[in-house]
């Protein structure tokens, strides 16, 4: 079965076509990663590629506590920690680099200063993960953001691209910005969140300048062959509405991504999320504007990721909660065994307890 065997194509070289999808766990209070996170992947590398959750790239980026970071030199050492553990098993293993937008509250912002987007339209029925009014962790509604100046947003183009040196410095593959979820770069992307009039707002053109300059910026000092994308279309999560020419903006970044030669494009198909689902169709068209590797993610099976790649419409098949209650999913997957139940209480913040404790099949015959 190909989803099992090694891949070695369009410039990646996996052990098999399974990938570990990236998920928040919220488990370094002082954003430097340590033992504990490198045990956690090190579970986890029966998977041929590892995307880590969503790491900051810069202190204004973040709309949850206890995420870690690289923008720092601690936080570069600590990720060479979980590095060097997961290239001992032969796995590879790319970064998320996130930078959330208006999905955050000014008790995750240093200073508690307001947090950044296109504009600023609210996500006000959407939720950061900060502290209330009493000073306790908790979902707290999200603040109301302030547009970015167009200097502003060259500068975050330049905080992507320091974060993709700091990734590369920390032993990672590669990087994959979050261009997905209606975190900041969809914020650019949706012309009813992007409001702008500058060289970033009105066409699809310019909307996507943000995406592609961060794109470029990244390339440039890591190579394009270790720069890689995930994107939602048609997502709706955290305020993202349908627009009329979503299918047209992804054709253009299809098109446009492509010419970059980029290290893969990770899709993610929200209805597992309890949103929208990709349209019947979208796939095939997409895979014919856009050659290269192709990940697909959300509500994934051993049969559907076998038959995708069995016909050539993705490369690789990616599992996001699943690898959480289930260290050893690949060999699970295989045989056919059962699957552990995730709890999601024990999902974000805490210790070891829903993280590295979740036990591999054979230990619970």
């Amino acid at each position: 079965m190909l989803l099992f065997e090694k891949y070695n194509d369009k410039g990646l070289d996996l052990k098999n076509r399974i990938v570990m999808a990236p998920m928040t766990r919220a488990r370094n209070p002082n954003g430097i990663p340590n033992e504990m996170n490198a045990l956690y992947y090190q579970q986890r590398t029966n998977a041929g590629l590892i995307i880590t959750e969503g790491t900051a790239i810069s202190p204004t980026a973040t709309g949850v506590l206890h995420i870690p970071g690289l923008y720092t030199d601690e936080q570069v050492e600590g990720w060479k920690i979980v590095t060097s553990a997961v290239h001992a098993t032969g796995t590879k293993i790319f970064t998320q680099l996130w930078h959330v937008g208006r999905v955050s509250h000014t008790s995750n912002q240093p200073g508690g200063i307001a947090p950044v987007s296109a504009s600023n339209i609210p996500a006000a029925s959407s939720h950061a993960w900060g502290y209330d009014e009493n000073g306790q962790e908790s979902f707290v509604t999200c603040s109301t953001p302030v547009a970015l100046t167009t200097d502003g947003v060259k500068a975050v183009v330049q905080d992507f691209a320091n974060a993709a040196t700091n990734a590369v410095k920390a032993g990672f593959d590669g990087v994959e910005l979050h261009g997905a979820n209606g975190y900041l770069i969809e914020q650019f992307l949706n012309p009813f969140v992007n409001n702008r009039t500058d060289e970033y707002g009105g066409s699809i053109e310019n909307r996507s300048r943000f995406l592609l300059e961060a794109i470029d910026a990244s390339i440039a000092n890591i190579g394009a062959d270790k720069v890689a994308i995930r994107l939602t279309p048609y997502g709706g999560l955290h305020e993202m509405p349908h627009y009329d020419e979503i299918e047209a903006t992804y054709s253009y970044l299809a098109a446009e991504l492509g010419k970059r030669q980029i290290a893969y494009i990770h899709l993610m198909d929200q209805q597992s999320r309890g949103s929208y689902a990709l349209p019947e169709g979208f796939l095939e068209k997409f895979r014919q504007q856009y050659r290269g590797v192709l990940i697909l993610a959300g509500g994934m099976t051993r049969d559907k990721a076998t038959q995708l790649i069995n016909k050539g419409i993705i490369d690789l098949a990616a599992w996001g909660e699943p690898f959480i209650a289930n260290p050893d999913l690949t060999e699970r997957l295989k045989n056919d065994w059962p699957l552990n139940t995730p709890d999601r209480q024990l999902h974000y913040g805490g210790a070891t307890h829903g993280y590295t404790d979740y036990p591999v099949y054979e230990a619970t015959r």
